[in-house]
């Protein structure tokens, strides 16, 4: 291994799709790391999920070795990182793992809310920025435009930006010299006991957990019995290594370095993102900064479309959860649904990407109930309650109150959109902080909002309103009181706890009378009446009326006195009105389906 002045430690961070795994394939290339015949294209990527939505849902770190134009080897160590908000937490840990970062910025759209966002980070964690403008062989790159809003939106100096594209290599050289000569070398070297921080971590059906580790001081080695600091977890040394993208094995991992360590841990929980591991001989007397605990902050429950593959989705979630540590779930029942499992995610993308992993991956069809959030349940007697389910929700008349999460959003828009956009954050029960003018086109908009109200089509919004050109990063806020209800939906008086969700009072009744019109298209007719209401604990809100199924019992008269046929009609009319009372509505399955994809997109 080179010595500490020849190491460099980065990360490349930028606004979603503009263009950080691209670059990092021709880092790769050019530093020769991949031979051209195994090059493809998103190398690091490995997810044909990834490959398909152009994002990156995993931490991806690879150790190449470059030979400056001073003539001496160097060893840099990159992370690519994920830049969607749901895994923000993910992306300050890779931070943390590194010295500088390569800010990327697209030559045609500038700076975006994550840009923002990211850069941020990055300065948090002091890193050494060095600013990239990308993709400058569009016909509609703005270059000068761009530099000047690097300046002006980040307080960067322009002049240091480097010019490059990721497509056509242009530009790579000058971002390796970059790399070795404008950031700095290995940090906290030199503490006398041996750190590494775990910035992600991996589950192998053979080797058990893999972290991926940054070793700030000492070294590991295959043997040695280590110690997780957040936990006091004694554990021994199988492997250490580099990924060069693949794993190569190592004799030790010194200081300065970005690898693995393989240890004889079972289960990727014991394994905390951000943990610090150390020597259990020696350990050290602190961890290293910004270790905090993740907690999922969207909940949803998860039901087999088939009630008989309830086993096969519990064994999918158990290995789903062994590679992603921040998936949580329980087993749940629902009288309408079956047995399935409530699960929680980061946010709508992670709960979004675990699903269509489920899908594909184990190969089950799976239907998921309307997103949640975790609300705090202050009770009359002063119990204190997490409620992340509606049905848990206490009775009304004990409930001192109630709070919801709230977001902190940064929203980048067009001037042109300004107007619509405001009454978009009001309708969510938003409240916009201040703008901040930009450019002559663009306007940066504070605002605060309810998580529970982006959940499900905000974003959709935002870019039909801005017509793809809006941007949002947010972050979690605080817990803030609200006039929170819960929205029961009954069928024939019985309540489907499927269809249960909590809104704001406000909302509630437009809400109600949106699903029971949808439920009156989707359910079939019944050979009594069936009434569908949607209810405010003994308040109904909104109806619908699904008519009988009727025979034609006058068919056989003909001419004669109207008593006949009011007296048959009569009779019939008190059979429905037995059969309404006695009378079960079932609900198939595929109404379910249809109602739960429609309400999350209502």
């Amino acid at each position: 291994m080179p010595d500490l002045a020849h190491i460099r430690n980065f990360c490349i961070i930028a606004h979603v799709d503009h263009g950080k795994t691209t670059l990092s394939d021709r880092l790769l290339e050019t530093t020769r790391t991949v031979a051209m015949r195994e090059m493809t294209a998103q190398h690091l990527d490995s997810m044909d999920l990834e490959r398909e939505r152009g994002i990156t849902i995993k931490c991806h770190p690879v150790a190449m070795q470059y030979r400056a134009k001073n003539g001496e080897l160097y060893w840099l160590n990159l992370i690519d990182t994920p830049g969607h908000v749901d895994f923000s937490y993910e992306v300050s840990r890779s931070l943390a793992a590194c010295e500088g970062a390569l800010l990327l910025v697209d030559a045609s759209q500038g700076v975006e809310a994550q840009t923002v966002a990211n850069a941020q980070l990055a300065l948090n964690q002091q890193l050494t920025i060095i600013p990239v403008i990308n993709k400058i062989d569009l016909p509609g790159a703005r270059v000068e435009h761009a530099r000047k809003q690097i300046e002006d939106v980040l307080q960067i100096p322009g002049d240091d930006a480097i010019l490059a594209s990721g497509k056509s290599g242009l530009g790579i050289d000058d971002i390796l010299e970059a790399v070795v000569h404008r950031l700095p070398p290995p940090r906290w070297a030199d503490y006398p006991a041996t750190r590494a921080l775990v910035f992600d971590s991996t589950y192998d059906s053979y080797q058990g957990v893999i972290s991926y580790v940054r070793v700030f001081s000492g070294s590991f080695k295959a043997g040695d019995e280590i110690m997780m600091m957040s936990q006091r977890t004694r554990v021994i040394v199988k492997e250490v290594g580099l990924f060069e993208p693949g794993p190569r094995p190592l004799p030790t991992l010194d200081a300065g370095c970005t690898g693995y360590v393989v240890t004889n841990i079972k289960d990727v929980h014991d394994i905390k993102i951000g943990d610090t591991m150390t020597h259990f001989a020696n350990p050290a007397a602190e961890m290293l900064p910004g270790y905090k605990e993740v907690r999922p902050m969207v909940f949803s429950g998860l039901y087999p479309l088939d009630t008989g593959d309830h086993e096969k989705l519990k064994s999918s979630l158990a290995k789903l959860r062994l590679n992603d540590s921040s998936l949580v779930y329980t087993s749940e029942s629902s009288v309408a649904l079956g047995f399935g499992f409530r699960c929680g995610f980061l946010g709508l993308l992670h709960m979004e990407i675990v699903q269509e992993r489920i899908r594909r991956e184990y190969d089950l069809d799976i239907i998921s109930t309307y997103p949640s959030v975790v609300y705090h349940v202050k009770k009359s007697n002063g119990e204190m309650l997490e409620i992340d389910n509606p049905v848990q929700l206490p009775d009304p008349s004990t409930i001192l109150a109630i709070a919801e999460p709230t977001i902190r959003a940064t929203i980048l828009t067009p001037n042109s959109s300004i107007g619509d956009l405001l009454a978009l954050i009001s309708e969510k029960r938003g409240i916009c902080d201040r703008t901040e003018t930009l450019d002559e086109e663009r306007i940066l908009l504070h605002a605060k909002l309810p998580l529970n109200e982006i959940l499900v089509d905000f974003n959709d919004r935002l870019k039909s309103i801005t017509r793809g050109y809006g941007s949002m990063d947010y972050e979690v806020g605080d817990y803030e009181e609200a006039d929170l209800v819960r929205l029961d939906i009954l069928v024939n008086t019985d309540s489907v706890d499927a269809f249960a969700s909590i809104v704001h009072r406000d909302k509630a009744e437009g809400r109600g009378r949106a699903l029971c019109a949808k439920l009156k298209d989707i359910l079939p007719q019944q050979m009594f009446k069936v009434a569908i209401q949607a209810a405010i604990g003994s308040k109904i809100v909104a109806r619908e009326t699904i008519s009988a199924l009727r025979k034609d019992v006058t068919a056989k008269c003909y001419g004669g006195d109207i008593t006949r046929k009011r007296k048959l009609l009569e009779k019939q009319k008190e059979g429905k009105k037995r059969m309404k009372q006695i009378g079960k509505v079932e609900i198939p399955q595929d109404a379910f389906v249809k109602i739960l994809h429609t309400s999350a997109g209502s």
